[in-house]
């Protein structure tokens, strides 16, 4: 049950072969067996609520309903309803929210069961999910290496099967990453095409919301009920909605998939470069045109990013000051003792770091050196970008430089924003990127990027379903969980 496909799993649903409680059963019994070794999920339900048990039971009367009865872990950054929604964080710990995330009641109306909440990096910012206030995650893989991060709950469950499907926020690459690391499919959509409503933001004009599921055809099919234009985001494309549907053609002819040559030549691990340069040989014998392309400016992305990201992640955590909703500190003798004390109890370190870069490179004397500059190299690689897709359909590069490293390795910080030099510059771009499962090195998983043109996520879909038909790799799980 466990190995079966969406659409699989959907027919047993409509055959009445399985109902939705004794489907959902099964995983959650698998998320209460295995969370204590993983540490994935902070959340889990008890059982069904029966307000979504009803719903899923009148989604499965409709056909078009492919979900309906599915069961799901969200982020834990997506409000949901009357369930704890923490971020990861301290600061949060106690929040309920009284509204559901745009993503959450889309995916209700779908009649999706949610399972539990994943855990994750403390308000998004991480590259390993070793920076939650709720303990690290493990990788399945491997209890001794990290499942990457910020999303490394939600790769983590879907990894070790404890649901099919997953929600997931990608900033700068916490969709892509995490899943590479963890062996297992994930797409982050083109900026705009999914609601950031009720997503607690990190970086306002880079974060987007995703999901992480065993195959390419998952993804779509989950991704095409979350997108739709929202008015309550101001930043939601007016043509947002889209709908996949399977491929009819059977292999990649004519479709053109560009490499970065300088990103492989520049992997330092040998196993992931021939891993990455096997899986694009895969695409060009299912008849894919490949062609060299370069992009002269995405050295410099993860520079610009560390300060962009900073400096949103400043501004929207202003929000946090223990006045109106979130952690309040007990010592409140003054108005400033109030702030200083709330925010200092409240958040972990990596964040309390990355407030104070952003407010810095926002102060007076540095905007234009450094907040400014890094808008302009976002803009110049955009435009290489948009060159190469005049060229190319679809990007073909590695997702991390890397397979899952140990936990605690990359304790410096520096050396764990470089772990992001593959993704970041696509998501400065705000392009369509997915990740999934090429081989393994070492017992490790490995991923393969796909980027596609603003709004085609079809194409990066297409060719990683592709891809799937020929391959076994999406099919490996870790032996104990089997």
């Amino acid at each position: 049950m466990i190995q079966l496909s969406i659409r699989e799993m959907a027919q047993l649903l409509r055959d009445k072969q399985l109902s939705i409680p004794e489907l959902c059963s099964i995983y959650f019994d698998r998320a209460r067996a295995f969370n204590q070794q993983t540490n994935a999920l902070l959340k889990i339900n008890c059982d069904i609520d029966p307000a979504e048990l009803l719903q899923a039971e009148e989604a499965l009367l409709d056909e078009s309903k492919l979900l309906a009865g599915i069961p799901l872990v969200h982020k834990d950054l997506f409000c949901t309803q009357g369930m704890v929604t923490t971020c990861g964080s301290r600061m949060l710990e106690n929040f309920v929210p009284p509204y559901d995330a745009t993503v959450v009641s889309n995916l209700k109306d779908q009649g999706m069961i949610t399972v539990a909440k994943a855990n994750m990096d403390e308000f998004a910012m991480g590259s390993s999910n070793e920076h939650s206030a709720f303990g690290s995650v493990q990788n399945p893989w491997d209890l001794t290496r990290v499942p990457g991060g910020s999303s490394g709950g939600s790769a983590a469950a879907v990894a070790a099967r404890m649901v099919p499907v997953a929600t997931a926020t990608d900033t700068g690459g916490s969709i892509r990453q995490p899943t590479a690391l963890c062996g297992v499919t994930g797409i982050k959509p083109s900026y705009g095409r999914v609601s950031r409503y009720g997503m607690v933001a990190f970086a306002s004009s880079l974060d987007q919301g995703g999901v992480m599921a065993r195959t390419a055809d998952d993804c779509g099919i989950v991704l095409s009920a979350m997108c739709g234009h929202d008015h309550k985001d101001s930043t939601s494309h007016p043509d947002a909605a889209w709908q996949w549907n399977l491929p009819t053609l059977k292999n990649l002819k004519g479709i053109k998939v560009g490499v970065v040559i300088d990103w492989i030549d520049g992997l330092n691990d040998e196993g992931v470069k021939q891993s990455t340069i096997k899986a694009i040989d895969t695409l060009r014998q299912q008849g894919a045109e490949i062609i060299d392309v370069a992009l002269p400016h995405a050295h410099l992305a993860v520079s610009a990013y560390y300060v962009i990201a900073p400096a949103e992640c400043s501004s929207n955590l202003s929000r946090f000051d223990g006045v109106r909703y979130g952690h309040r500190s007990i010592d409140t003798a003054d108005l400033e003792t109030l702030y200083v004390n709330s925010r200092s109890e409240g958040f972990g370190e990596e964040v309390k770091r990355r407030i104070m870069v952003g407010t810095w490179a926002l102060s007076s004397g540095y905007y234009d050196a450094y907040y400014l500059k890094a808008q302009k190299i976002r803009r110049l690689i955009a435009e290489d970008f948009n060159k190469v897709f005049e060229q190319v359909d679809v990007l073909a590069a590695p997702v991390s430089p890397e397979v899952a490293f140990k936990q605690e390795e990359k304790a410096d910080g520096v050396s764990m924003y470089q772990a992001d030099v593959f993704t970041i510059p696509a998501s400065l771009a705000g392009l369509p990127c997915l990740s999934m499962p090429i081989q393994s090195v070492h017992g490790l998983p490995v991923g393969l990027q796909l980027i596609g043109r603003y709004f085609d996520e079809r194409s990066i879909l297409n060719v990683a379903h592709q891809f799937q038909q020929v391959t076994e790799w999406h099919k490996a799980m870790p032996e104990a969980y089997k």
